[in-house]
This record gives C-alpha cells, sequence and structure tokens, in this order.
C-alpha cells in the first residue's frame, strides 16, 4: 500500500504542508524606501505633499494635488554591503544590481467652475517594495551540531516509516513521507538515511533517536543565495473638494517571487564521531499575489500648513511554495552517503495577512522657496496571521509571532530647497524593529540627499539613500539554531524622469 501511495506522490510532486517559520513572515512584511529620486531624496516623507508619483503609492490624495497629468520613470542602482559574523568567524559579502525601481503616471482633470470639487485624478503606479537579492557565506566553530536538528524531527516517529520497503527507492520513500506525514518525516528521513541518526532498537514501532556524531566542537560554514522581489502595482483615485481638502484611493496589486538555496557543512573530528562531515542543502521558491486598499487624506490648513492622514489595509496574501533538499555524510573511514531524492515538493497554497497600517504626517512650506515635511507610521506587526488559522502548525506559528513581534513606528523627516530651477533635497528615517527582541532585528537607521533641475515640462531629478541595520537570524528554526549575525548597510542611487502629459 506504502509503494502504491508513494508512486502516485512522485508523479503528483504534493507533499504536505511545510514548516513555515517567523522568518517568513517577517520576510514577506519587509519594505525598503523606493521610487522616484524626488520622494527618495527627502526620505519618503511626503505623506501630506502630494504632486509626485510615490508620494500617490504613500497617500493616494497625493494624486489630487498635481496641477497637471505627469508620467514618472525611475532607473535605481542598488548595493547592499553585509558584514557577517557567525559564532568566531566573520565574512563580508557585496551585492549590486540596476532596476526599474517605479514608473507611473497620473492623469488630472478638472470640473466646471461651478462645483466644488475642483479635480478628479486618476493614476497608476508600480514600485519596488523589496528587493530580495543578496548572497553571502560565513565559516565558524560550533558547540551544537547539526545533528540536533534532525533528532528534533525524528523523535517520535517509528522506525518503519524511515526505513525502505521491498524495491522501494530514496525518492519513493521521500515522496510518500511528504504526502502522507509532513514536513518533519521527510527530514528524519533525511537524517537516518544519511546517517546522521540511528535508532535506538530495530524494532520497527521504535520513536526513539540518537545521534551518531559526538560532541564537542564542529567546523562549520554556511552558504545563502537569495533573489526575487515583492512588488506592488497601485490603482488611484483621487478628487479635491474646494481649495482645502484632497482625498483619495488606492487599490493594490501585490506579488512575490522569491528563491533561495542554503548549505551547511560541517566537519567534526570528535573521538566517537561515526559521522565526520555533513552537506546539508535546501532550496526554496516561492510565489504569492495579494491585494489590499489605501484610503488618505490631505487638508490644506492655511497657505503653509497641510496635514495628511492616510489608512492602509491589511495585506492578503495567497503564498505558493516549492523546495528540494539534500542530505550527503561521510565517515572517519571516508564512506560517502548522498540522500538525493531529486523530489520537488509543492505545498498546499496558504494565505499571509500584513497587518494594517496609519500614517499621520504635516508639511511646511515656505511659499515656492521651499518645504519641510514630517511623517510618521505605525504598524502592529504581532498581528500578522497565517491562515488558515484552524491548521494546528500555524496556531502555534501565530502565537510565536504575537509573543515575538510588536508594534514597530517609523519616522520620517525631509526638507527641499529651490535656487531657480534647482531643487535641493536632504531626508532621515528611523525604523523600530518589528521584534520584541531586537537580536532578532534591529532598528534601522536611513538618511538621503538629492537634487533636481527642472526643464519646464521635463524634470530630471537625482537621489542618494543610504540604511543600515542588524539582523540576527537562526541558521534552522529547530535543533541548530545559532543565529548568523548581518550588519547590512544599503544604499541606493535612483535617478527620475519627469514628464508633462
Amino acid at each position: 500500500m506504502k509503494k502504491a501511495l508513494s508512486l502516485i506522490a512522485f508523479i503528483a510532486i504534493i507533499s504536505s504542508v511545510k514548516s513555515q517559520t517567523l522568518q517568513d513572515a517577517y520576510r514577506y512584511s519587509s519594505t525598503e524606501l523606493s521610487g522616484t529620486a524626488r520622494f527618495i531624496g527627502m526620505s519618503g516623507a511626503f505623506g501630506a505633499l502630494g504632486g509626485d508619483i510615490s508620494a500617490m503609492a504613500l497617500n493616494p490624495a497625493s494624486s489630487a494635488v498635481f496641477l497637471s497629468s505627469s508620467a514618472t520613470a525611475s532607473l535605481s542602482y542598488r548595493n547592499l554591503d553585509n558584514s557577517i559574523l557567525y559564532n568566531n568567524g566573520t565574512s563580508t559579502s557585496d551585492h549590486s544590481n540596476i532596476d526599474l525601481d517605479n514608473i507611473g503616471g497620473v492623469f488630472v482633470f478638472t470640473t466646471s467652475k461651478e462645483s466644488d470639487w475642483k479635480k478628479i485624478s486618476l493614476g497608476l503606479n508600480y514600485s519596488t517594495v523589496m528587493n530580495f537579492e543578496e548572497d553571502y557565506a560565513v565559516r565558524g566553530n560550533s558547540a551544537n551540531s547539526v545533528d540536533q536538528y534532525f533528532l528534533n524531527y525524528a523523535n517520535g516517529i517509528p522506525l518503519e516509516l524511515l526505513q525502505l520497503q521491498g524495491s522501494e527507492n530514496i525518492s519513493d520513500l521521500y515522496s510518500f513521507l511528504g504526502e502522507n506525514q509532513g514536513f518533519g518525516a521527510q527530514q528524519a528521513f533525511l537524517g537516518y538515511q544519511g546517517y546522521v541518526i540511528e535508532a535506538e532498537n530495530d524494532n520497527p514501532e521504535n520513536t526513539e533517536y540518537f545521534s551518531l556524531i559526538d560532541e564537542g566542537s564542529f567546523d562549520q560554514r554556511y552558504a545563502y543565495a537569495a533573489t526575487g522581489l515583492n512588488g506592488k502595482l497601485t490603482f488611484n483615485a483621487g478628487t479635491q473638494f474646494k481649495d482645502f481638502l484632497y482625498l483619495g484611493l488606492n487599490l493594490n496589486s501585490h506579488f512575490i517571487n522569491y528563491e533561495n538555496s542554503t548549505e551547511l557543512s560541517e566537519f567534526n573530528n570528535n573521538p566517537e564521531s561515526l559521522t565526520s562531515e555533513v552537506y546539508f542543502g535546501n532550496s526554496l521558491s516561492t510565489n504569492g499575489d495579494g491585494f489590499s486598499f489605501q484610503l488618505g487624506g490631505i487638508a490644506k490648513v492655511n497657505e503653509n500648513i497641510r496635514l495628511g492622514l492616510t489608512y492602509d489595509s491589511p495585506t492578503w496574501f495567497s503564498i505558493r511554495e516549492e523546495t528540494t533538499q539534500y542530505l550527503e555524510s561521510n565517515s572517519p573511514m571516508d564512506e560517502f552517503v548522498s540522500v538525493a531524492p531529486n523530489i520537488v515538493n509543492i505545498y498546499p497554497e496558504y494565505r499571509l495577512q500584513i497587518p494594517s497600517k496609519i500614517s499621520a504626517s504635516a508639511a511646511y512650506l515656505f511659499g515656492k522657496q521651499g518645504l519641510f515635511s514630517f511623517d510618521y507610521s505605525r504598524k502592529d506587526y504581532s498581528n500578522m496571521k497565517f491562515k488558515p488559522e484552524n491548521d494546528i502548525d500555524f496556531q502555534d506559528l501565530n502565537r510565536n509571532i504575537s509573543d515575538s513581534m510588536k508594534a514597530a513606528s517609523t519616522y520620517r523627516i525631509g526638507g527641499e530647497y529651490r535656487i531657480a530651477d534647482f531643487s535641493l533635497r536632504a531626508g532621515y528615517r528611523f525604523e523600530e524593529s518589528p521584534f520584541e527582541n531586537e537580536n532578532r532585528v534591529g532598528d534601522l537607521t536611513g538618511y538621503s540627499g538629492g537634487i533636481g533641475y527642472s526643464f519646464g515640462s521635463i524634470n530630471l531629478d537625482l537621489a542618494y539613500s543610504n540604511a543600515s541595520y542588524d539582523e540576527g537570524t537562526p541558521i534552522y528554526n529547530i535543533g541548530l539554531t545559532d543565529p548568523v549575525n548581518v550588519d547590512r548597510d544599503l544604499s541606493k542611487v535612483v535617478l527620475s524622469i519627469t514628464f508633462g502629459l
């Protein structure tokens, strides 16, 4: 019976729910500063200003501030410098790329002079929410072995499920376990077949295991490579009421495209070890789509003061994932073992709800000479939810999110000063960590500057931004939880061109 089921699973390449982690929740809820050069030059402090394509994606009322139709395209050079620490080992990495950071336009329609509703605006904008591109490798010594990862999953699983039966091969059993027992059983199988762990006895009903790796010191190398992005396409409608109030609505279509591959290599010469080398590789491919909406308003208190308010709804994602794995090991007698199922695990679609956000902003305009702007926003990351919520694994994960994450505030300050056709800009931002334990992710500090020149109906803008923060990510969710500590330094150079339509 098991053989027949495994054949079906192999053909369908379907497995049961993967073990999602806190890191997944953080990854898909993270954002970075992106948009037009004018927006970035002022660190995104645009909630009460409007009149910019990226400001429209921040506060939907911004489109109604435009005096005429306009379109903008922005090209960015992004550079990520990482300083990595793993136990006593250090390394660095540098990754850069050029991408279309933002493109959009707004069409402005004026109404009759007798109407209190002076203007209607319609806009469309694409922006990059988060870029996942990076790679690094780090080596260090640990007192913890990867054997604990496999032991955590194996204990409680009957031995007969981990042993090949009859003509069954590695791919057959790995596929069967994923389809019928789940992610944890697959990990136990890899550890057992890869001679990292062994059963306490030969009884097929045995559920207790021990390690074939002796305690001591472990030389470990961890390599990580990722690609992909989180993007947002915004459909906007705005209006102006009399001369003092701007209102707007955004309907947002989100997408996630993320891939990563990791490998942990572990070496030991501990006296009683029967396994001296372990190579454990994993790859993940994620695709998702989502929806959110925004409601916003800008009030023109007088000729100098502007106030803005925006509500961002939760973002509702549907996410699909695929994984592959392999495990290789070697003994002091050079007995090499490879467990490579060559199976793509395709997991059932799940849903992720990113929390809502409230933003308030204020700006002071010095006539046509310059301006000063301040934005504040708050998002409660502890309200993030994996769904369906009646799934036992998701219930545990959601409790972990509630306990480990918190409400976080973001502060942005920006200014612009005009000299004839030139504009000079500068900005600063501070983002609180979304984690209760800031060793997991630290606060972000960023600054920016920029310059622009108006040719009349065409504006050319250039901006530079820099942000730095720390992350401490456990290698695995259980067992080997030693953190890889990464000090990130992210810089961007953005060039935008804006056309009057």
